[in-house]
């Protein structure tokens, strides 16, 4: 009896060309290069330009996304597009990105889990597929968090960047066994309690303002290891995997000492783990996506393997999906 699958078909991404290093930003804040390299392994961070979007973003990095793909924007028929830095309160990014690339079929919306988006989307879009209500999808993750930031704020400004990633996968027939190619299995989580932690203190219905990203950064890296953890173990048994079955690792883009940490509890070796996070920053829904498009067009990510993702972001939200590549 075969089974639907999700197929990647392919990856994309964007980066403004403004680059943001930490010796610029140590003219700005009181910071430094080490103090910023020690605690989060960041480098340097891309910035969108004045009059750059979110949309424009998502819509370059879908583009890319589509050409590598070889398919045409007008065989999509579901865009779905994470992010937590949208053009407008409404409509959704997602029918702007949509009307830029000219589908005039479908549906297109946004999802809105902060740095656990792109797992999220990935997660819906899946859904989507297996249920027959889409067939090729486009799933992006777009950010400008650096309209949100105080620059004020050392301990966040430092941080972020903006960027964008994207993925095609289309809904194939596989015959339903541990070599299937596409999404085998995803775990989400989230946890209102902690809202306190990750957040912007703004909003339409609270403030009236757009707002300014506030974290209490001990407290969040205290939970993440864990919390991922727990997501990881379960998108693992759910395929009927283990951690050695992993060939590549490719973690949102948060903080290098995270990342480490986790691919230690599970026993992935340094070179199995696909980082970015000392070029682009925390990028949030967009980080994931964007190491994707890194690691498969320098030739890591092959055909047949096992790829594990997995984030964290406000909420709190936590989510892992496992994809044979």
């Amino acid at each position: 009896m075969t089974v639907l699958r999700s197929v990647v078909r392919g990856t994309g991404s964007y980066l403004p060309d403004r680059v943001l290093t930490n010796d610029e930003l140590s003219k700005m804040v009181d910071t430094s290069d080490d103090w910023i390299v020690q605690r989060s392994g960041i480098r340097q961070r891309h910035i969108a330009a004045d009059g750059e979007f979110t949309s424009d973003l998502a819509t370059r990095a879908a583009r890319a996304a589509l050409e590598n793909a070889g398919i045409d924007a007008g065989e999509i028929d579901l865009v779905v597009l994470a992010t937590a830095t949208p053009d407008n309160t409404f409509p959704a990014t997602a029918v702007t990105v949509q009307a830029n690339l000219g589908i005039e079929q479908g549906a297109a919306f946004d999802i809105h889990a902060v740095c656990s988006g792109f797992v999220y989307a990935v997660t819906t879009a899946d859904a989507m597929v297996r249920a027959g209500t889409a067939r090729k999808v486009l799933v992006v993750g777009a950010e400008t968090f650096s309209r949100i930031l105080d620059w004020e704020d050392r301990t966040t400004c430092v941080l972020f960047g903006d960027g964008a990633g994207a993925i095609v996968i289309e809904g194939v027939e596989q015959p339903g066994n541990a070599d299937d190619r596409g999404v085998l299995s995803s775990r989400l989580r989230s946890d209102g309690r902690h809202k306190d932690k990750l957040y912007v203190d703004g909003g339409p219905s609270t403030t009236g303002t757009v707002g300014h990203l506030r974290m209490q950064g001990r407290e969040v890296f205290r939970h993440a290891v864990g919390m991922v953890s727990d997501v990881i173990d379960g998108a693992l048994a759910d395929a009927g995997a283990v951690a050695d079955d992993i060939d590549w690792f490719v973690p949102h883009q948060a903080n290098k000492r995270i990342i480490d940490a986790t691919a230690r509890k599970f026993g992935w070796p340094e070179e199995k783990v696909v980082v970015t996070v000392d070029l682009h920053g925390n990028t949030s829904a967009a980080s994931i996506p964007l190491a994707l498009d890194v690691a498969a067009r320098d030739g890591r990510i092959k055909p047949g393997q096992l790829v594990m993702l997995e984030a964290m972001g406000g909420g709190l939200t936590w989510g892992a999906a496992l994809l044979r590549w």
